[in-house]
């Protein structure tokens, strides 16, 4: 199986590249770098590719997946087709017909990494009508600058000193407009998106996604404790997400959440938090794994017919 990842010298598409270099069921098409933005020089491999990753801004995305043959399996790690109609929606472990749309399809869309958080406790939620379409959420997230590509990194790592603005946490996004907002609406199935308030912390990666609710919001009364056994269940059987025990003292460091916990993985751990009236359910992940290089590499197992752990 020949492989080729477009836009392989950016933050995800080199964990791809060190994820998949390991494998020997696959043979890796290389670009020079030199000639990487060169789409003359890359159309052969796109055209020689099985499965092509696409690690790229949208509009150079579009352009790489209309160059590419029909039956080439491509995995689009930008915005351009998450919610593009015909694109099967990268999160397997959502619903069996998420997984079997994975399993059929061709052109497969990486949630991206908060909207992976946000919706991995969100629409279970709302598809088993415990939380109404209609409702309206706030979610915060916090994520390692290396979700913010080359720029970011270098910002953070390069000439750095210790009174330096990087140091602190800093909340972006601030128009509330975030790119995440329209998957983070679509696939849930809300009415609306939710504010949203993501932080880059001064960490390379880890993820913590959170989401608080009011028991009051629900169509029928539920604690913390319900909401806990609901996503358990939803669950249960899945390969890398999983629902940490409700239990503050065992998933806690003295009460503080690790949000690094995660990395090197392509771990989604859900927790829950609160009592009878007041809720906050989150989600930990590496924002470069299962936000992105992992759930991309799954998403092809699962297409290919393969089992969805090969290669972690």
């Amino acid at each position: 199986m020949k492989i080729f990842i477009d836009g392989q010298y950016g933050t995800t598409g080199l964990k791809l590249e060190s994820r998949l270099r390991e494998r020997n069921d696959i043979e890796l098409l290389q670009l020079d770098f030199e000639v990487r933005e060169n789409f003359e020089a890359k159309k052969p491999l796109l055209e020689e590719a099985d499965v092509v990753f696409l690690c790229l801004p949208d509009d150079a995305a579009r352009e790489s997946v209309a160059a590419a043959p029909a039956n080439t399996l491509i995995l689009d790690a930008s915005t351009a087709h998450r919610t593009a109609p015909g694109w099967a929606y990268g999160f397997p472990e959502l619903s069996a017909k998420h997984r079997s749309s994975i399993a059929s399809s061709k052109r497969i869309a990486v949630p991206g990494c908060h909207a992976a958080g946000f919706i991995s406790v969100i629409y279970p939620l709302v598809s088993s009508g415990l939380l109404p379409a209609s409702a309206k959420l706030n979610c915060t997230s916090l994520t390692g600058y290396s979700g913010g590509g080359i720029m970011l990194i270098d910002a953070h790592e390069k000439n750095r000193t210790p009174e330096d603005k990087f140091h602190a946490p800093r909340p972006y996004a601030l128009g509330l407009s975030h790119k995440h907002l329209p998957e983070m609406k679509a696939i849930t199935g809300l009415e609306a998106p939710p504010i949203f308030y993501p932080v880059v912390g001064d960490m390379f990666q880890g993820m913590l996604v959170s989401v608080p609710l009011w028991h009051s919001q629900f169509s029928k009364s539920m604690t913390a404790k319900n909401i806990h056994e609901v996503l358990s269940e939803h669950y249960k059987d899945a390969h890398f997400v999983s629902v940490q025990p409700f239990d503050l003292e065992k998933v806690t460091d003295n009460g503080f959440m690790n949000a690094t916990a995660c990395n090197g993985t392509n771990k989604l751990e859900i927790f829950v938090f609160g009592h009878d009236e007041q809720i906050i359910v989150a989600a930990r992940l590496d924002n470069l794994g299962k936000g992105a290089s992992g759930a991309a590499i799954q998403c092809m197992n699962i297409a290919c017919g393969l089992d969805e752990g090969v290669g972690f």
